[in-house]
């Protein structure tokens, strides 16, 4: 089972253009997709409407879209209708299998006065895989406060520990005829988390290493992948002004699992080739 996670950055790639065909290209192998900086009516990329074209782009994948907050920008009466219009900025799930349950996490924010702040996510998506149910996030974090992140760190991580206790997005749904989804402890997140490895905000995801035993797995931290398969030099974003500097490469993109999907894990490498945003794809293979 492949899986992909790519912030998409309005579908503006580092030559400035928007070209949703080759983004879809780059992550079509993939069963599970997580895409970050899905829009519509974006005034960056002209309005269009990225959740449409992706769908149609990808026309044999089911997906969910979560936005994260509306902005009138533009709504209207014409002929006496109301015509509501919107910017949407989110996160999207894409799957070769049918999403069985999703619900959008709005993640802990404060306001900001110099810097643009808008409402973070998680889009939570529930799928049958041939390792079972397991539950998939696709996470786009603060990028101005590490203190923001690592309070929305810790939102994050109780949801991802108690689904069981919390029941996801809908339980109970035995008392409406239908039949009562499974509330899986094996999850996988992914998604641009912009912080860097051994963070105060990381480790609070992914714990510190043990001077002696490493990073050994506990069911109450995620598990980097990257870490686990022993992984290097994994930059992910690329500085857009400055695109051949190496010294401007980060890695803030990650593919975490739960601790019991630690040992399914086989590969994980970045697309170095990929040119639709400022981010790069990460890839995982489990099995």
């Amino acid at each position: 089972m492949k899986l992909v996670t790519y912030n998409i950055q309005y579908g503006i790639g580092l030559d400035g253009r928007y070209d949703v065909g080759r983004i879809a290209d780059t992550v079509r192998d993939a069963d599970v997709i997580a895409l970050q900086e899905v829009t519509r009516n974006n005034p960056r990329n002209g309005g269009r409407d990225m959740v449409a074209e992706i769908g149609e782009a990808l026309p044999d994948y089911f997906a969910v879209y979560g936005s994260n907050f509306e902005a009138n920008i533009g709504s209207r009466v014409e002929d006496g209708r109301a015509i509501t219009t919107t910017f949407q900025l989110g996160n999207m799930m894409l799957s070769k299998t049918p999403i069985h349950l999703s619900r959008n996490l709005l993640l802990p924010r404060s306001r900001s006065f110099e810097m643009m702040n808008f409402q973070r996510g998680a889009l939570e998506a529930l799928i049958e895989t041939p390792l079972g149910f397991i539950r998939f996030y696709s996470i786009h974090l603060d990028h101005r406060s590490p203190v923001e992140r690592a309070s929305q760190i810790q939102f994050l991580r109780q949801r991802l520990l108690n689904y069981a206790l919390e029941g996801g997005a809908l339980s109970g749904v035995a008392e409406i005829g239908l039949p009562e989804l499974p509330h899986p402890e094996a999850f996988v997140g992914m998604g641009d988390f912009n912080m860097l490895a051994g963070s105060p905000e990381y480790v609070e995801l992914a714990g510190r290493p043990d001077h002696e035993f490493g990073m050994p797995l506990t069911a109450d931290f995620a598990v980097d992948a990257a870490v686990r398969l022993d992984v290097a030099d994994l930059a992910t974003w690329v500085d857009p002004k400055r695109p051949e500097d190496a010294s401007r490469h980060k890695r803030i993109d990650y593919v975490f699992t739960s601790a019991s999907l630690a040992r399914s894990l086989k590969r994980l490498w970045v697309d170095r080739q990929a040119v639709g945003s400022d981010h790069l794809p990460v890839w995982a293979e489990l099995g």
